[in-house]
This record gives structure tokens, C-alpha cells and sequence, in this order.
């Protein structure tokens, strides 16, 4: 028996759940009883679904950032050839997320015709969760310095208990880091413990995710029953900011970094990493893209397997651009459905989530999910505004994997050649 893929299962998922819904919205049309027994199953099957997200969230985030941070920390060359590579990878990740916060709050696709598409969106009204939204929007720029002190929490369970998801993840950063530096045997019991801990929750997100297509076909199924076809304007809209901002990134941001910084053509970039390019965008997998990576960055590119074999593995683990990108227009398109006019605390609570989740959660399956999920809980919005952003989910994650790829590309070639290496490309340049 033939076993689909996920990515074809959430798809199939999609499509019936787009024809049951719209079955269902014309059926209530006549007579709007009938739907409430559907309405009320999907929103069921639909919030178990989000609870076992919520449910994942804090120990898988902790254990993956303790776990990779500890393994950094091992590494002979971290102060040197680390250091240049995680500032750069840091750096070309708060690009992104700029970039992608400059074009939502232009483009504002959460906003159709001048009013909030939350009610397209099936979304719960502002009466139904006005405390949370009247407390988001009432922040002002003072606030940034609240920011920080999240930062450090005075009581780290407690910022557990309620979804502090900043904390945690400082929390996680300084723990892994100052793990490597006590003495044998208690080092290799504590990387040994938070291994343990990080597979373990891999397993249960791999669980997890066997049921996606269930789970999106009741929150989709649930909009479109509810909706019609309204609902999907706004997602639509969404999704073009997504591809402009990701296109952006790709085609302004890294070539003026390759060009000013690097020193080299970006359009050698171009042509020695198209089989890797093409690649990422067809398997939507940065590890399983990076064989062919190193064979382009070495082969086509020029560069020595000491650099290659060093940054782009790194890379492939923690250098998420186009998924911290995608996280942050996510939020922002939600938070604009709600009707919210988010302050400039609000804002760089994002950025700066953003940034560290996408370090913190990139290994995993769907970590774009449990990313924007720990980001929407982080600012207190409800995480009922997922199920839609799966609709278009498998094509942007195609493409965002193309940008995290080539980004780990840009970062080879700047490090090779601050460390004295001459590239094919720069020869030619």
C-alpha cells in the first residue's frame, strides 16, 4: 500500500475540507441550523488539534536551544570561525525579519477594504477576547524596556506556567552556553540529559504532526463552512506579501551583502547554486538539501571543504532567514485581523521572538507552526489564526527553504573570504 507524504496529505486535507466547507456554507444557507452540528465537531477536532501544539511548545523550545547551544559550545573553533558565522547568520535573520515587517505594514494584508478580516477569517471577535487585544494595543514605545526584563524572569517556572516564551529562550541560551563550561562528568550527564529531552520531543512533534491533515481539515473546513469564499482574499494577499518580502530578501538584501561585504558577483552565487536552489525549493528541506550545497559551494563556487564542512552544516541547523521572515509577517497578519494597531513595543517583541525562535526551533518538522505559535502566545493573541495560514503553507515553505539555503550559501562565501580564501566567483568578478 502506497503511504503519501505529509505535505500530499495536508494538501488532499485542504481540498476536501475547501469542498466540504463550501458544501456545508450553502447547505446553512438555506437553513442555518443544519450547520451548527459540523461547525461544532470541527471546532472540536480543531482546538484538540491547537492544545497539543500549545502542549509542545515550552519543552520542545528549551531542549532544543540547551541541546544545540551545548554542541556549539564544544566546538575548538567557535571563537573565531563561530563567532563571524553566527553574527552573520544573526545579522542576515534580522534582515529578513525587517524586511518582511517593513512590506506587511505597507502591503497590510490582515486589513480588506479598510476593515479587519478577522470576520473572513472565522476568527473569535474583539468582544470575545477584548481584555488580551486591548492590553496588546495599549502598549506604548515605554514599553520596550518591559522587553528586556522579560528577558529575565525572575521565576523561570513561573514564565513556563504562563508562556513566557522570551524568557525561556534567554533562560535556555545561558544554559546551554555555561553547560560546556563546568567540569567531566557532570558536562556529559547534562548534554547527554538535554539530548535525551530534545529526541524525546522531537518524537512526540513527529506524533503530533501524523495528525495535521485532521487537524487542518477541521480548522479549514470550519472557516470555509463559515465564510464561503470570503476567507480567501485576505489569505491570498497574505501570501503574495510572503513571496514580495522572501524575493526581496533573496534578490536585494544578500546580493548587496555579497557584493559590498563578500566581494564577489552574486550573480556566480546564482548560477553555482542553482542545483541546490532547485533542490530546497522541491524536497522544502535545508538538511536534506545540504550534500548538494556543499558539493555547489565547493565545486561551482570555488570554496575550501574547512569552510564549507564548518558553516554550512551550522547553518542548516540554526540559519532560518526565510522562516524567521515568515514568522514575523504571520504574526503581523493575524494581529492586523484582529483589527489591532500594534505599537512599536509590540513590534519589536516580535522581531526579537522571531529571530530566536527561528534559531531555537529550526531542526524540527513544521517548525514554522510551532514558531508562530510561540510568538502569537508571546504577545497574547489566540493561536485560532493558524489553521488558515496552512492553506498556502507547503508553497511558502518551498520557498522559504530556498532562502534559508541560499543564506547559508552567502554566509560560506563572506567567511571564506574574510578568511583570506579566493573564490571562483571573486576571481571572475
Amino acid at each position: 500500500m502506497i503511504r503519501l507524504q505529509l505535505h500530499w496529505q495536508i494538501l488532499i486535507a485542504i481540498g476536501l475540507a475547501i469542498a466540504v466547507g463550501l458544501g456545508i456554507n450553502l447547505l446553512s444557507q438555506n437553513n442555518p441550523a443544519s450547520a451548527a452540528p459540523f461547525l461544532s465537531t470541527f471546532s472540536f477536532v480543531g482546538t484538540l488539534f491547537l492544545n497539543a501544539l500549545k502542549m509542545i511548545i515550552v519543552p520542545l523550545i528549551l531542549s532544543s536551544i540547551i541541546s544545540g547551544i551545548s554542541t556549539l559550545g564544544s566546538s575548538n573553533d567557535l571563537r573565531r570561525l563561530g563567532g563571524k558565522t553566527l553574527g552573520f547568520y544573526l545579522a542576515s535573520s534580522l534582515f529578513a525579519i525587517l524586511m518582511g515587517l517593513f512590506l506587511v505594514n505597507i502591503i497590510q494584508p490582515g486589513i480588506i477594504n479598510g476593515e479587519p478580516a478577522g470576520e473572513r477569517l472565522n476568527l473569535s471577535s474583539q468582544e470575545e477576547v477584548g481584555a488580551n487585544l486591548d492590553k496588546i494595543e495599549g502598549r506604548g514605545t515605554g514599553d520596550v524596556a518591559a522587553v528586556f526584563h522579560r528577558m529575565l524572569p525572575p521565576n523561570i517556572v513561573q514564565a513556563a506556567a504562563e508562556g513566557q516564551m522570551l524568557g525561556l529562550i534567554c533562560f535556555g541560551l545561558l544554559f546551554g552556553f555555561f553547560m560546556t563550561r563546568i567540569a567531566s562528568p557532570m558536562r556529559e550527564t547534562l548534554v547527554n540529559f538535554w539530548q535525551g529531552v530534545f529526541e524525546t520531543m522531537m518524537g512526540i512533534t513527529l506524533f503530533i504532526m501524523k495528525f495535521t491533515p485532521i487537524g487542518v481539515f477541521a480548522l479549514v473546513a470550519n472557516t470555509v463552512a463559515s465564510t464561503g469564499f470570503k476567507a480567501f482574499v485576505p489569505v491570498l494577499t497574505f501570501f503574495f506579501t510572503v513571496v514580495l518580502a522572501l524575493a526581496a530578501h533573496t534578490f536585494i538584501t544578500m546580493p548587496l551583502i555579497l557584493k559590498f561585504l563578500a566581494k564577489v558577483n552574486p550573480v556566480g552565487q546564482y548560477r553555482g547554486m542553482t542545483p541546490a536552489l532547485l533542490t530546497a525549493f522541491s524536497t522544502a528541506s535545508s538538511s536534506g538539501t545540504l550534500p548538494i550545497t556543499m558539493e555547489c559551494m565547493e565545486k561551482n563556487v570555488g570554496l575550501s571543504n574547512r569552510t564549507v564542512s564548518f558553516v554550512l552544516p551550522l547553518g542548516a541547523t540554526i540559519n532560518m532567514d526565510g522562516t524567521a521572515l515568515y514568522e514575523c509577517v504571520a504574526a503581523m497578519f493575524i494581529a492586523q485581523a484582529y483589527g489591532l494597531d500594534l505599537t512599536l513595543a509590540t513590534q519589536f517583541t516580535i522581531v526579537t521572538i522571531a529571530l530566536l525562535t527561528s534559531i531555537g526551533v529550526a531542526g524540527i518538522p513544521s517548525a514554522s507552526l510551532v514558531a508562530i505559535a510561540v510568538i502569537l502566545s508571546a504577545i497574547g493573541l489566540p493561536l485560532e489564526g493558524i489553521g488558515m495560514l496552512l492553506v498556502t503553507d507547503r508553497i511558502l515553505d518551498m520557498m522559504r527553504t530556498a532562502v534559508n539555503v541560499f543564506s547559508d550559501s552567502c554566509c560560506a562565501t563572506f567567511i571564506a573570504r574574510s578568511e583570506g580564501e579566493t573564490t571562483q566567483i571573486a576571481a571572475k568578478s
